[in-house]
């Protein structure tokens, strides 16, 4: 049977689209929302309604029927803490993300616009795989400081995708693999998967530095920043998350901007840039210690892993753990729809979602 998939994805000034027929890639678009038009809404909430006529809107004039779908999937938004694979979005969730999202992002709509175009088009609406998948053990929630426990906020999406591509090249079942996979985007996070399951990480804030975040500075000298009386809280915030990184070091949060720079000769971009590959590689270390070294293999991906100078810095510290895989992209339509179309062919269950 060929299934019609409607993949949705809210982005902080765009919406991305795309429409898969079974695992072929029928159209994909990003519909831009200006900065102006943005500004007019006060908060992610209120732009539902804008968002959706848009996508409704792209798809009529570009003669796609609705009515022909087989489900419809959003990015899953803030809800509390799930389980990876697929959720149907129900009231419960909806009401959720509307009211008490863990915090507001615009991946809060994707749910909800998913929900609202398949309740027009007489389907099931999902998420698949959301940012707030937690299957962390009990021991790696422990920080050391109780007012502050571990959570799981994570690359989800795309980092699972990847390591299933890699267990169906090797000819193996997901479930029967351990792997440890770096996500470098805008920000870079890393995780282990266990036999199918997340079972620890190393979030943005928490691990390697990347394009625009700081990522796992020293405790101390942060606090004492914070309260030198120098900067606002916003400040803080923007050091860490948009101003730090490769943002700080070199003024851009372009990977092929700094790679230009080091082709030039500029030895502090040099050592900047490997820097970022050396804590990479050392995340990877780190997470191997929770399977005791029982790693089938190691996945790069994200933008940044089509960088060849970056893989290959990574590579060469942490080969010799496991085999090394670069999955270049962000793949994070292609994800949400290959993990719906698995539900709609009975190879994976749909969860409900419940408070």
């Amino acid at each position: 049977m060929n299934y019609k998939i409607l993949a949705i994805n809210p982005g902080s000034t765009s919406t991305k689209i795309a429409l898969y027929e079974n695992e072929q890639e029928v159209f994909c678009k990003t519909l831009d929302h200006p900065a102006d038009e943005i500004e007019k809404y006060n908060g992610v909430q209120n732009q539902f309604d804008m968002r959706k006529k848009v996508v409704l809107a792209f798809l009529k004039e570009n003669g796609y029927d609705i009515n022909k779908l087989n489900a419809v999937v959003g990015r899953g938004g803030m809800v509390p803490a799930v389980k990876s694979g697929a959720y149907r979005v129900n009231k419960s969730m909806v009401d959720r993300l509307k009211s008490q999202p863990v915090f507001e992002h615009a991946s809060n709509l994707g749910a909800q616009i998913a929900d609202a175009i398949a309740n027009e088009a007489g389907v099931v609406a999902y998420i698949y795989d959301s940012v707030r998948v937690d299957e962390m053990k009990d021991i790696a929630r422990i920080s050391g400081m109780p007012d502050v426990p571990r959570t799981s906020t994570s690359h989800v999406l795309n980092s699972r995708a990847m390591a299933m591509k890699v267990a169906k090249k090797y000819g193996k079942e997901f479930t029967d693999m351990t792997f440890v996979v770096a996500h470098l985007g805008g920000g870079v996070s890393v995780n282990v998967i266990e036999k199918g399951l997340m079972v620890d990480i190393l979030a943005d804030d928490e691990g390697p530095f990347s394009p625009e975040r700081s990522g796992k500075v020293p405790c101390s000298a942060l606090i004492d920043l914070c309260y030198s009386k120098n900067f606002d809280r916003h400040t803080m915030i923007k050091k860490l998350r948009g101003n730090g990184g490769l943002k700080a070091y070199l003024n851009t949060v372009d990977a092929r901007e700094v790679e230009k720079m080091i082709a030039k000769g500029d030895e502090t971009a040099k050592l900047i840039y490997e820097a970022m590959a050396y804590q990479v590689a050392k995340g990877i270390g780190e997470l191997a210690t929770v399977v005791k070294g029982k790693v089938d293999a190691i996945v790069i991906t994200g933008g940044i892993a089509y960088s060849k100078m970056m893989t290959n810095w990574i590579k060469e510290r942490v080969e010799f753990i496991a085999p090394v895989e670069i999955m270049p992209g962000e793949n994070e339509m292609e994800s949400l729809a290959f993990g719906t179309l698995r539900v709609l062919r009975g190879e994976e269950e749909a969860r409900e979602y419940v408070e």
